[in-house]
């Protein structure tokens, strides 16, 4: 666990960074979809990343200009939610996910947003708008303290978001409480493989999902002791070549540099040491807290 003052200066900079971020989404809104700079930085590179993440063009089509994605993944995809549960979105950012979420439970479902940054939310609530979305809203918070009644979500998902977070196992324990007995969480999310301390030290490689990420055993035990079960990695990409330029340029760790014009590029230092995973996991039908 991080301790206050690092908790906190971990957590402001992770809103002036995402703050910036879907800023400049707005001003350039022909950026591709899960790019946190201009479309001339790296289209190319953002363009894989929104494909090798999990999403088709038919999830982007008729989307509003301003919905982007810092992500690693598609949860939307892979959740088996029925039309009419409730789905709770962690780190709603400026809307991807909970628009798809929202189509997919139909007019009698719903889905919460969550995000703790001003900029985010506002975007999001205009993109909710545009896209027709009725059966949707956003809530201001922090992922350690849901403003969610307990048991009361069908599905939690979360798209690169549970990594930024400085006490993840309080992440966790939110989580189960605010699931009803039998819900879900699909999480996609950054993990590390054998990463070195130096490359966690930097505060750049906290907001570019990095530093932060568990290694893939740590996440799992972490769910377990808290009480989730049938934890499982449903999908899994380890980042080298090209994978990690697309990553570094597209995709939610915009921490990781990628300048490819130098011989020993910062990417290199991170190559097969960051895997983005896919976990399901259960809360118990038979408790509704942990013991």
């Amino acid at each position: 666990m991080t301790d206050n003052k690092k908790s906190k200066e971990i957590k402001k900079a992770v809103k002036d960074h995402y703050g910036k971020a879907i800023k400049l989404k707005v001003e350039h809104p022909q950026s591709s979809c899960c790019s946190s700079v201009p479309v001339e930085f790296d289209r190319e590179a953002a363009e894989r990343f929104v494909k090798l993440a999990g999403y088709t063009p038919a999830d982007l089509d008729g989307l509003p200009e301003t919905v982007s994605s810092f992500g690693c993944g598609n949860p939307v995809a892979l959740m088996r939610v029925k039309p009419g549960q409730t789905v709770l979105d962690l780190g709603s950012g400026s809307g991807l996910d909970l628009i798809l979420a929202a189509k997919k439970v139909g007019d009698d479902g719903y889905v919460i947003g969550l995000d703790m940054t001003e900029e985010m939310i506002e975007v999001c609530k205009n993109n909710i708008s545009k896209a027709g979305i009725i059966n949707a809203d956003i809530r201001k918070g922090e992922m350690e303290k849901m403003p969610v009644d307990d048991n009361s979500i069908d599905w939690i998902i979360s798209n690169c978001v549970v990594n930024l977070s400085p006490d993840k196992k309080q992440v966790f324990s939110e989580a189960f409480r605010v699931l009803k007995p039998g819900g879900e969480v699909m999480i996609s999310d950054i993990v590390t493989i054998g990463l070195i301390d130096e490359l966690r030290n930097d505060m750049k490689a906290w907001v570019g999902c990095v530093a932060g990420a568990l290694d893939e055993n740590q996440f799992v035990k972490l769910m377990s002791e808290t009480g989730f079960e049938q934890i499982t990695i449903v999908d899994k990409i380890i980042y080298e070549g090209d994978s990690l330029a697309a990553f570094a340029g597209g995709g939610c760790c915009s921490g990781v540099e990628n300048e490819s014009d130098t011989e020993n590029t910062e990417t290199e230092k991170f190559s097969c040491r960051i895997a983005s995973v896919m976990v399901n996991a259960k809360k118990p039908e038979s408790r509704s807290k942990l013991s």
